[in-house]
């Protein structure tokens, strides 16, 4: 063991950076950790450092890539594998993260990774944890212990290991008292555990974790002095030479477990010699290979009585399967050279042949990305131009900004400012007879709800929140059967006032101007208790629209309840068909009385527009839906504006010596 210290000591010279508590990865695609050129180049990762412990080295895994090139050397020596074939390597060094992987290929003993569907080109030399998992379960049942508890990695081998455990235990009628994990970054969730085991009944443990988060755990317990405890362990630990203290036996003395088995490889030993010794000093073993310039190697000196310390060199449990890896690869080659042009092979399989880099790659469909195979985004998410990367997908909905959304305000604006001149045209004008007809307050009430039909179009445009969606539901709802409330009124003031008119008629007092004012605010008050309903039982909402788009989110509101919805509609439908049936049957009424002419084209437009809404509404697309809502508000108001108030306005101004009482009486 000595002699292998010593060329650590000489990797240390040329990594000494290697030390610090940061490790970045040593070797590139160009310039690997360690490699030689061959007619076949096996790749390797090793985590010969790591970027989480100090110190940084390990022994293990170095080991490990030495006993690869050992392997390697062994089969390019052979005369009956592979040949006049060489193999070269390329060896990199990890720095144990997770992020350094090889494309299509991953190393795990991991039961997950058996899945010959999910991942075809993975290939192992130790058995599964799926194994070991169930085995744990069996020895428990075995020794008669019934209520234990676990604890376990919290990674793809602690998680999937525990799983198998856990399932296997139910069925074997084994109660688990808790089953808690943490990794070796997360000291909190580790003091966790500590105290669940410390407060817990359970005196079996099973621990299934790596050597690092075991050490840790074993620490803790040794300071809080826990004692009696049967710990069970696996493999990654449990043969540990770190787990042997002078502290550690009162917590795993007695502890079971499964370990690797054991497999010497011949040779090894001599080759670590050798290499050392070469690197070591300017001479060589081979009498045959030195040079001019190179010394034969003194069989005598001091170093080479060493060799029997390392004779424990290959006994490392996982040694082997590198080793057994490598011969893997290697007889593979040797059959498949073996394959003769238009003979086959001689086991007759069916080769299917993959190019190493692949020139003619299908592109990746829309809202998906190359991660290994064409994998789809998630929901919210979408494939980037390069097709590399998921991306957040663009939220679109009505804003104040684009040209659609600066129109529709123009319009509304417009027709708030239209509104107001009418308003101070008539207050101007209160006085005159064609303002006082048929109720003046009627007029003025009509113009204000105007104004705010015409406002309330200004809420369907922007961001939708929750408070802007049941704003612009329930103020268009409110607003217009205001609106329509006052046509309604006054439509039923130019009939009674032509009753009035006939002989021994009384009728006006029965809806005179307080009359007028309670019918306003009855139909009024009914919707603004439908739209409570509503919002109180299934209030809108916003709601994101992937329906229409796929690389698109459309941010609407949804209606909550379609009822609540169609009721507040329907209201105002309903009062717009009685006050157009209304109007229609005072069409015929004298020519003095023809305001309800104005009324009945008014409330024909405003049933054109709503009707025609319903289809265009449920069949526009994304914010085009919100854009059709806002045409039909303002559609409709402008109808009831021009139709009703634009004959007055022109008598006003163009025709003034119409508005006096002998001429125009009630007639506009």
């Amino acid at each position: 063991m000595s002699v292998f210290l010593c060329i650590l000591l000489l990797f240390f010279q040329l990594h000494a950076k290697a030390e610090k508590s940061l490790c970045h990865m040593m070797g590139d695609p160009k310039y690997p950790l360690l490699s030689k050129d061959g007619d076949v180049t096996i790749g390797a990762l090793f985590p010969v450092h790591s970027i989480e412990t100090l110190p940084s080295f390990n022994l293990r895994d170095f080991r490990m890539a030495q006993i690869m090139i050992f392997a390697i050397e062994e089969i390019n020596t052979s005369v009956t594998l592979l040949p006049n074939v060489s193999i070269g390597y390329q060896i990199y060094d990890t720095c144990e993260s997770s992020n350094t992987v090889i494309f299509k290929i991953t190393k795990s003993s991991c039961e997950c990774l058996s899945n010959r569907k999910d991942y075809p080109y993975f290939f192992r030399t130790i058995a599964s944890d799926y194994h070991q998992s169930r085995a744990l379960a069996y020895i428990i049942k075995h020794f008669g212990w019934s209520w234990v508890g676990a604890v376990n990695s919290d990674n793809d081998y602690g998680n999937y290991g525990m799983a198998i455990f856990l399932n296997t235990a139910e069925k074997e009628g084994i109660c688990v008292e808790y089953s808690v994990k943490f990794q070796r970054k997360e000291p909190e969730k580790l003091r966790n555990v500590v105290d669940t085991i410390k407060k817990g009944t359970a005196k079996v443990i099973i621990a299934f974790l790596t050597n690092f988060e075991m050490n840790n755990l074993l620490d803790q317990l040794i300071i809080q002095n826990m004692t009696g405890l049967q710990v069970i362990g696996v493999e990654a630990w449990i043969t540990a030479d770190s787990m042997i203290t002078s502290n550690s036996f009162h917590v795993l003395g007695g502890s079971l477990g499964f370990a690797v088995k054991k497999n010497n490889i011949e040779g090894f030993a001599d080759f670590v010699i050798k290499e050392f010794w070469e690197t070591a000093f300017p001479c060589t073993q081979t009498e045959g290979n030195s040079s001019q310039n190179e010394l034969i190697c003194n069989i005598y000196q001091d170093l080479l009585v060493l060799k029997s310390n390392n004779e424990d060199v290959p006994e490392q449990r996982y040694a082997s399967n590198v080793y057994k890896s490598v011969y893997a690869v290697a007889h593979s080659l040797h059959n498949l050279l073996n394959c003769k042009e238009k003979e086959g092979c001689e086991t007759d399989a069916k080769i299917q042949p993959q190019p190493v880099c692949c020139y003619d790659c299908i592109p990746c469909a829309e809202g998906e990305i190359n991660s290994n195979n064409c994998k789809q985004c998630p929901g919210e998410y979408w494939s980037n131009a390069e097709k590399n990367k998921c991306v957040l997908k663009a939220v679109e909905f009505l804003s104040f900004t684009e040209v659609m959304g600066i129109v529709l305000v123009f319009f509304s604006l417009f027709g708030v400012g239209i509104t107001a001149l009418v308003a101070v045209l008539f207050y101007n004008k209160k006085d005159t007879p064609i303002v006082k007809a048929n109720n003046s307050e009627l007029s003025f009430l009509l113009l204000f709800s105007l104004i705010l039909c015409f406002l309330c179009s200004l809420t369907f445009i922007g961001q939708p929140t929750e408070w802007s969606c049941m704003l612009r539901h329930t103020a268009f709802g409110i607003t217009f059967v205001l609106c329509i409330s006052c046509v309604l009124g006054k439509t039923i003031v130019v009939i009674m006032a032509f009753k009035s008119t006939l002989p021994g008629s009384n009728v006006m007092k029965w809806f005179g101007p307080a009359q007028q004012r309670l019918s306003v605010l009855v139909f009024t008050l009914i919707q603004i208790f439908i739209c409570v309903l509503w919002l109180t039982i299934s209030p809108p909402f916003p709601y994101k629209n992937k329906k229409y788009y796929k690389e698109k989110i459309i941010l609407e509101c949804s209606l909550g309840s379609t009822i609540g919805f169609s009721a507040v509609l329907g209201y105002i439908g309903l009062l717009a068909v009685l006050c157009f049936i209304m109007a229609f049957l005072a069409r015929t009424l004298p020519d003095k009385f023809n305001e309800a002419k104005f009324i009945t084209f008014s409330m024909l437009i405003f049933c054109a527009v709503w009707i025609t809404f319903i289809p265009s509404y449920v069949s526009s697309p994304g914010k085009l839906t919100v854009a059709v809502e806002i045409f039909a508000i303002l559609a409709s108001s402008f109808g009831l504006l021009f139709c009703i108030f634009a004959p007055k306005c022109y008598i006003i101004m163009c025709k003034p010596e119409q508005n006096t009482k002998h001429k125009g009486g009630l007639k506009h």
